[in-house]
């Protein structure tokens, strides 16, 4: 009697007859896979807060080169007098930086553009610092790593010392 019974019951289970939903280790099971998904997944999504704060710095840095050139055209080709409030009234949108997130200066090193140089800096809410240096009309892009994001570890996001402008 005993044998009939569980004969009949491991012949329902391997027809399918008596099953209504899932066991407690196919759950698992599943609940495991979903896990390790989302372990890969998500570290890339992480960053790309990170990187759109980079990616906004340099849309910043590359109006106010435009700016700093229309400055020069309108002021006989020369940059000396450019300051902050100068590249707004050029280019308003360049109102949403910080003062203290852009610096306006001489590629040399002075305080304020030269006649024929210049050099534009944003800094992004990850303290990468991006730039635009005009020397002479030859210009380069260059950026150095505060944290993470649009600029890697080397100081240089396109391998050849610049971020691409």
């Amino acid at each position: 009697m005993f044998l009939q019974n569980l004969r009949a019951k491991v012949g329902a289970r391997l027809n399918g007859d008596s099953e209504a939903g899932f066991t407690l280790i196919e759950l698992l099971v599943v609940m495991l896979i979903l896990g390790i998904l989302a372990a890969i997944a998500l570290p890339a999504f992480f960053n790309q807060r990170d990187k759109a704060g980079d990616a906004k710095a340099k849309e910043y840095a590359h109006s106010a080169q435009v700016a700093m050139e229309t400055f020069a055209t309108e002021h006989d080709g020369t940059y000396t007098g450019a300051d902050r409030s100068a590249l707004i009234a050029i280019e308003p949108t360049l109102s949403s930086v910080e003062a203290a997130d852009m610096a306006i200066t001489a590629s040399g090193g002075a305080t304020v553009p030269g006649s024929d140089n210049y050099r534009i800096t944003i800094t992004s809410s990850t303290e990468n610092t991006f730039s635009v240096d005009n020397n002479g009309g030859a210009l380069t892009f260059p950026c150095e790593t505060g944290g993470t994001g649009g600029c890697p570890d080397t100081g240089t996001a396109g391998g050849e010392g610049d971020w691409g402008g």
